[in-house]
């Protein structure tokens, strides 16, 4: 690139062109609230042939409330789709907070830029110490290593130092940190990152900027065409999801069904996951604007596998363990385990700030002996990396 062509938050080009010229918020909700009995059992009478993928409207078809009679239908496909595609394992990984430095004012975060509390960034030596500290808790391999948003302390230079120490003690390493230029993912691809993970919170452009006032994440399209730059430099592997509880879910979820389909037709050598987290109270005492029953959440669940049979779902220690138990069952196919959310969590106690509360908070152990009792194979290792 030269000078003048490269990427700022206002030439990024991508998928935020598409949803606003094609898909309107509130055409999308209105779609979905009216699906009818007839609409959901054709919908899934195309699933259960299995001739031909379900589109976005489909799969909202089958989130909207007419579907709720269908539920165990719906469990059943899920369940014949996982098997095919992932047999009985659930992988497992593990979060490391590097940082709870942010330079956001999300509104129901705990890192909010105005909360007064002490802020972290892990020097290459206590990160080093979370590395043993993480071994000694079982076998994971693969690690997800997350940051506040605060590029002058955790920027380009931090991470791919990061990854490189991270790859003496795993072969995957993926990152959940601020959206980065394509230039930038592709040097860290190359010190060896394996995936990123990124949460666009909300589709609803109209309403985004309530919740994100401040910082860099108040950029709706830089945000949101972050995952074409992803795609662009050659990323492996791509999560995404939106917060349940911001803005009305069946809605939010719809939205990124059109971006995941539209990922996957232009940067079809990547592999994808979805994340599906329910808003908990921040510690400013941020309380969720729509409530995701368990029911709900497991519909979702459901749906998105019937949408789409190769997307990984994962599941983190948000949710309580007994759901987590059930779900492993009829859809979800990666866990985390083992779960501290404060920046230096595994090697020492201490009083860093949590991103959010863990619900989930058995050991790896006890989460390994839960998938066996469900009859499933706990994966550890499913990447070997070979750095030049």
């Amino acid at each position: 690139m030269t000078e003048m062509q490269k990427e700022t938050p206002e030439n990024s080009k991508g998928f935020a062109d598409i949803i606003t010229t094609r898909h309107d918020w509130n055409d999308t909700g209105s779609m979905i609230m009216a699906a009818t009995d007839e609409d959901v059992r054709r919908v899934l009478n195309k699933a259960e042939r299995n001739t031909s993928p379900l589109s976005p409207e489909e799969f909202g078809i089958l989130i909207s409330p007419a579907a709720t009679p269908y539920l165990e239908k719906m469990a059943e496909l899920s369940h014949r789709f996982t098997l095919e595609r992932f047999g009985k394992t659930i992988s497992l990984y593990i979060p490391l907070y590097l940082s709870n430095a942010c330079a956001n004012a999300c509104v129901y975060c705990g890192f909010n830029h105005a909360n007064d509390f002490t802020r972290t960034v892990l020097t290459p030596d206590r990160i080093e110490k979370e590395f043993q500290a993480i071994k000694r808790l079982g076998n994971f391999d693969n690690l997800l290593m997350v940051s506040g948003e605060f590029p002058s302390l955790c920027g380009e230079k931090y991470f791919r130092d990061a990854i490189r120490l991270a790859h003496g003690y795993f072969n995957n390493v993926s990152l959940e940190v601020q959206p980065l230029k394509t230039e930038e993912y592709r040097r860290l691809a190359e010190a060896g990152l394996y995936g990123v993970v990124c949460f666009q919170e909300t589709y609803n452009e109209a309403n985004y900027r309530k919740y994100h006032p401040r910082g860099m994440k108040s950029l709706y399209h830089w945000r949101l065409n972050g995952f074409d730059r992803m795609g662009q430099a050659g990323i492996h592997k791509i999560g995404m999801g939106v917060l349940l509880g911001l803005e009305e879910w069946r809605t939010d979820v719809t939205m990124m069904a059109h971006h995941l389909r539209y990922l996957q037709k232009h940067y079809w050598k990547t592999r994808y996951s979805v994340n599906f987290p329910r808003l908990c109270p921040s510690e400013s005492g941020y309380q969720p604007n729509y409530v995701v029953s368990d029911r709900d959440l497991a519909q979702l669940t459901f749906a998105f596998r019937i949408f789409d049979h190769d997307v990984d779902i994962s599941y983190s220690t948000r949710e309580n363990p007994e759901f987590r138990d059930n779900m492993m069952r009829l859809g979800v196919t990666s866990m985390s385990a083992g779960s501290r959310t404060e920046p230096g969590g595994y090697s020492s106690a201490n009083e860093a700030l949590e991103q959010f509360e863990v619900t989930d908070s058995r050991s790896p152990r006890a989460v390994v002996e839960a998938i066996r009792r469900n009859g499933y194979e706990p994966v550890w290792k499913d990447w070997d990396v070979c750095l030049q």
